[in-house]
């Protein structure tokens, strides 16, 4: 006689839908003691559909914060969609991955693509709620139109509150649609920028890492330049269902 494994659940207490096809969501956990370290997923799903996601809290904050992309034609996120507060997904009990800080490395030099950017948010914020003074972050974070970004506030402003550690540069992939009009700032792919803000903050090569999150065409091309040249890279690769 095989037996059913019961998951633990996460219920929805929070929701906030950016455009059609994202949205940010807020779960509690109903084991209060899930652990997790800042860069790790945990693995989430509805009616026996799972999927790994990248946590956007902090461990400090006392819930999972998720940054989901709608795929129309996938397993989970149609379902997700579907959902209202007080809704559970189930939720394996531990926090997997090793898209980690190196904590070896000084300068962490960090390359997002939409919902690639979860993992440097809960790092950057573990950082602001206990700052460490030998680490720098560089957060360089590009989606095709503004209205993507979604954590860019945030992100402004704990550039402001540590001016010396945590650097953020904006930038659009389609500068000139309508959708993106109102963008006065930096153009174009992240990878294709990589290199200029490299030489730009002038990092030293021996204590930098650099650290791509995404959309896998954005991390192949950062993999075909930047090693190559004597960078330390660590990857997180962003598949559609």
């Amino acid at each position: 006689m095989t037996s059913t494994l019961i998951l633990p659940k996460a219920r929805l207490v929070e929701r906030r839908d950016l455009t059609e096809d994202l949205m940010v969501i807020k779960l509690e956990p109903e084991r209060q003691s899930y652990t997790f370290k800042p860069g790790q997923y945990c693995t989430l799903g509805l009616n026996g559909i799972e999927r790994a996601y990248s946590i956007v809290s902090a461990p400090h904050e006392g819930f999972l914060e998720i940054f989901v992309e709608l795929v129309p034609d996938g397993g989970l996120t149609p379902l997700m969609w579907n959902m209202k507060l007080g809704d559970e997904m189930s939720l394996r009990p531990t926090a997997k991955g090793i898209f980690t800080l190196d904590r070896r490395r000084r300068h962490h030099f960090m390359l997002a693509t939409v919902t690639g950017v979860a993992p440097y948010i809960s790092m950057v914020r573990s950082y602001a709620n206990n700052p460490e003074p030998a680490h720098k972050f560089y957060v360089l974070m590009g989606a095709s139109y503004d209205d993507e970004f979604t954590y860019d506030h945030e992100l402004q402003e704990l550039s402001e509150r540590f001016p010396d550690a945590i650097h953020f540069v904006p930038t659009v992939s389609r500068p000139n649609e309508d959708r993106n009009a109102a963008w006065n700032g930096v153009r174009g792919r992240v990878n294709t920028i990589a290199e200029e803000y490299l030489q730009q903050f002038d990092l030293p090569q021996e204590s930098t890492m650099v650290y791509a999150c995404g959309h896998p065409g954005m991390i192949e091309d950062v993999r075909d330049k930047l090693p190559a040249k004597g960078w330390k890279l660590k990857e997180e690769r962003f598949w559609k269902e």
